[in-house]
């Protein structure tokens, strides 16, 4: 069952899904809309689950879902990937790839960039220690204070001169 996001509890389990570039704001409309009826139906072994999602900066999609009473099951996990690639091939973004990097260049601006690419990245200074990025460990909700973090306080740290 869809819950406002501001009313899911603290250690509500949270997925952050990235897409490539920033949602128009039609598109933006039709995530919401596709998410809160999937979230009104989204269930575990026939038991509704409160959940919930946000979407942050145009791009970052934050699905949860309230584990207190109910965990969510590998089925129910599956169902929300579905409903995502649906959206996926609905918009012509990419969300569940995890092997990107969600980035805020100098000027503010979100940039996902391929992981695999992001050493070329720190070369060219284009992501610095101090580069605010997606924390790739965030699990609840209570955590998403610390969604963006330092470059150099992730796995990147290795790529910055000591």
């Amino acid at each position: 069952m869809y819950v406002d996001f501001n009313k899911m509890p603290a250690n509500s389990r949270v997925w952050i899904y990235q897409a490539g570039r920033s949602f128009t704001p039609a598109e933006k409309e039709l995530v919401s809309n596709r998410l809160k009826a999937f979230c009104d139906g989204w269930n575990t072994h026939g038991n509704g689950m409160p959940s919930s999602f946000e979407i942050l900066d145009d791009q970052v999609l934050i699905l949860a879902v309230d584990e207190s009473n109910l965990g969510a099951s590998g089925c129910s996990i599956d169902s929300s990937v579905k409903a995502l690639r649906e959206l996926e091939n609905t918009l012509g973004i990419n969300l569940t790839d995890q092997g990107k990097v969600s980035y805020k260049s100098t000027n503010g601006q979100l940039k996902v960039a391929p992981a695999l690419g992001i050493k070329s990245k720190v070369i060219e200074g284009e992501i610095e220690a101090e580069t605010l990025v997606i924390n790739p460990l965030i699990q609840r909700k209570e955590e998403l204070g610390n969604v963006w973090i330092s470059a150099g306080k992730t796995w990147m740290n290795k790529y910055f001169p000591n």
